[in-house]
């Protein structure tokens, strides 16, 4: 594998990306309120993760409730499980009556593990040896580098940024450009890989870096940028700019 077109630099977003959680919490969560007697059909469930995907792409929403519960994550999340619900087509009676039990089913029995697709162990060392600069760039507040040693994945990576570093977030342009200091490279020399269009897409390409969005649930087959649903698809994907 040679760098090809010009591209010098991949950055890869974490969680969705590098970093799955098994079971998906999103899954859990419908999968309970199905149990409870609540239909939801797989249109809804599509709708239902696109909306996820805006939601923690710091939309405006996400922002308001961060800081009306800033000293209080349970109150954070039970406000998230009432939205959520509203999203799925409950009414306030039905959200009233299903809340309880989904707050705490997925506080006591959802234990995910992580997971890593397992294409990328082969192709993120292919990748090193053919000259690219690899980093990591998350929304996430602290450290996860425990999260990549855990998972094998430290190695691979010259840089491991945070929005709660960085001073930015998704899709923020100003992180992308933070992140491209740091590891010395150039918008338009490096690619970034990530699974929330809206945070990870539209924030590379303000920021002028080619976006590639992974898209292995398929929530956005018509993304306006090159997507690839296996990391499989990267090496052929890698020839081709744009």
């Amino acid at each position: 594998m040679n760098v090809l077109n010009g591209y010098r630099a991949i950055f890869f977003d974490l969680d969705g990306t590098l970093r799955h959680s098994v079971p998906l919490g999103a899954d859990v969560f419908t999968d309970h309120v199905i149990s409870l007697g609540f239909p939801v059909t797989p249109e809804t469930r599509h709708k239902i993760g696109r909306w996820e995907h805006y939601y923690w792409a710091s939309s405006p929403e996400l922002q308001t409730h961060r800081l009306t519960f800033q000293n209080d994550d349970e109150a954070f999340w039970e406000n998230y499980v009432a939205i959520r619900l509203k999203e799925l087509g409950a009414t306030p009676d039905q959200i009233d009556e299903l809340s309880p039990s989904v707050r705490v089913h997925m506080r006591d029995e959802y234990q995910p593990v992580n997971w890593t697709p397992p294409e990328l162990y082969t192709l993120l060392p292919k990748l090193r040896e053919a000259g690219y600069i690899l980093a990591v760039l998350s929304n996430r507040r602290s450290s996860y580098q425990d999260v990549l040693d855990e998972l094998a994945l430290s190695q691979h990576f010259d840089s491991v940024m945070t929005a709660g570093e960085l001073g930015y977030w998704k899709p923020d342009p100003r992180i992308f450009e933070h992140a491209l200091q740091r590891v010395k490279a150039i918008p338009e020399e490096t690619i970034y890989i990530g699974d929330n269009y809206y945070a990870d897409a539209v924030g590379a390409r303000n920021a002028n870096l080619q976006p590639v969005l992974y898209d292995p649930r398929g929530i956005f087959p018509e993304a306006d940028c090159p997507r690839i649903t296996s990391f499989t698809e990267l090496p052929k994907l890698l020839e081709i700019r744009g």
